[in-house]
């Protein structure tokens, strides 16, 4: 299992700020005690998590999965698609610099955009959403700083990541609901695909964005996601554990977007 592309030492969070409110309607009491039981779980899980301090000037600073890929020991620095994201990459690289010691890879291409929320890494290569936030020069960003997989662009016609629509259930199983958006993306996937993949079929659209770490596969609550809960339960015999989505998932993919997962090798120094 050590060598599983979904085995992690490490996740980068970051705390929610009172600016969130400003996003649209949100319970921010409730938002928070999701995010502390996210976290929560996460350590669970074996991994050691840096949280970041909230950043009252950027409100969605929490969604931090938008500010890099990280993948094979390497974190390519993401370009936001959304201007008044720009600054949230600053603390994210200097995490993964001085914290995790890790190289980084920053985009050549100024005209390049590149949300983390677009790229969907199946552990055998890259499907890069072409959203609202990406562009065809973020995806080749992408296939630039990871060369040794395939890497593939993929259009996201809807107001979300691709992420949102499609996302890892574990080795080699994409996790989608039965929306028109989200079959339509897997047929694109699926037809410009290098690998096989089999697929997990949920109800509810928001039921798509899954997190599979060390393991664990970790899904919205059962009263969020009722018709897909009993589907997961059914379906899966891998350990799943819950966390309630219903404040955080207002603004962001979901699971994914609360944290970036990084394996870090033993070799590298500690600090």
């Amino acid at each position: 299992m050590s060598s599983s592309p979904f085995r992690y030492t490490h996740a980068i969070t970051c705390r929610i700020p009172l600016s969130l409110r400003t996003r649209g309607e949100i319970d921010l009491e409730e938002a928070k005690l999701q995010h502390e039981a996210y976290v929560r779980l996460l350590r669970d899980l074996g991994l050691d998590v840096l949280e970041l301090p909230p950043d009252e000037n950027l409100p969605e600073c929490p969604f931090v999965e938008d500010c890099a890929v990280v993948c094979n020991g390497i974190a390519l620095i993401c370009r936001p698609g959304d201007p008044n994201r720009v600054k949230e990459v600053d603390a994210i690289r200097s995490v993964l610099r001085k914290e995790l010691d890790l190289p980084l890879a920053e985009i050549a291409d100024p005209n390049a955009r590149l949300d983390g929320g677009d790229v969907l890494f199946t552990g055998r290569e890259f499907f890069v959403g072409l959203s609202k936030w990406t562009n065809e020069a973020g995806a080749r960003a992408v296939a630039s700083a990871f060369p040794e997989y395939p890497c593939v662009p993929i259009k996201v016609v809807e107001h979300h990541h691709l992420k949102y629509y499609v996302s890892m259930a574990g080795a080699d199983v994409l996790c989608v609901s039965r929306s028109k958006e989200s079959q339509e993306i897997l047929k694109r996937i699926e037809r410009e695909a290098t690998y096989t993949y089999s697929t997990l079929t949920l109800q509810e659209e928001q039921a798509a964005n899954v997190l599979f770490a060390n393991g664990t596969l970790i899904h919205r609550s059962v009263e969020e996601i009722p018709e897909s809960a009993v589907i997961l339960s059914q379906k899966l015999d891998i350990p799943r554990q819950i966390v309630p989505m219903t404040e955080l998932g207002k603004f962001s993919n979901g699971l994914t977007a609360c944290c970036i997962l990084v394996k870090r090798s033993r070799h590298i120094k500690s600090l």
